[in-house]
């Protein structure tokens, strides 16, 4: 597959995030005071690499693409310091929850709910204004970006696949999650075709070690 083919495969930038956002709503769906704690540990667990990793996905991508096209927007401004507090909620949440012996406890959840707000904010924002935003000035770059997206996102995720997999399958009931899980796949497999053709690439930045 070719890169031309490929970037009329890849879902453009915009598509993607909204994917992403889709994603991490489902999973704080899920999330629920009386949940069973293994599996609030996996979605915990699982909302925190989505978020991380989309984070650093627009910050490397979306949002440099965004301040060639539109200056001095408020909320484009706002969502690089937004990103580090949650990054911040997501370290804490991490330390809670390392080691399968995990106690998910009422301040987990109280500081799960506090991400949740914080996201749920901050997606409110991109897809009534950034978004559309986006759709609007940057035209046939929407593609180009998308595939440039997906091919950085493999570089992240390769080496967490197996476990986002895992939390996957315990986040979800068992046709949601299968279905979860092939849509990863694919996403993954598409990228790692085309970052395949590509000569050396970018390193990994701090937000590319979520286990840290």
């Amino acid at each position: 597959m070719n890169t031309s083919v490929a970037t009329r495969i890849s879902p453009n930038i915009t598509t993607m995030i909204r994917i992403d956002h889709s994603h991490v709503l489902a999973l704080f769906h899920r999330y629920k005071a009386d949940t069973p704690p293994n599996r609030k540990r996996a979605l915990v667990r699982n909302a925190c690499l989505a978020i991380q990793v989309h984070a650093q996905l627009e910050e490397e991508i979306f949002y440099p693409a965004m301040r060639n096209v539109l200056s001095g927007d408020e909320v484009l401004e706002k969502s690089e310091p937004e990103h580090q507090e949650m990054r911040k909620i997501i370290d804490e949440l991490r330390a809670m929850t390392s080691g399968e012996g995990a106690v998910i406890d009422a301040s987990c959840d109280e500081k799960f709910f506090a991400l949740m707000r914080l996201v749920i904010h901050h997606v409110a924002d991109e897809e009534t204004k950034l978004l559309p935003a986006a759709e609007r000035l940057l035209g046939d770059r929407l593609a180009e970006l998308g595939m440039e997206m997906t091919r950085r996102r493999v570089e992240l995720m390769r080496p967490y696949a197996g476990e986002f997999a895992a939390n996957t399958v315990r986040s979800f009931p068992v046709g949601a999650a299968a279905g979860a899980t092939l849509l990863t796949a694919g996403v993954l497999a598409l990228g790692a075709i085309a970052f395949a053709r590509q000569k050396g690439g970018r390193g990994a930045s701090r937000w590319s070690r979520p286990g840290r």
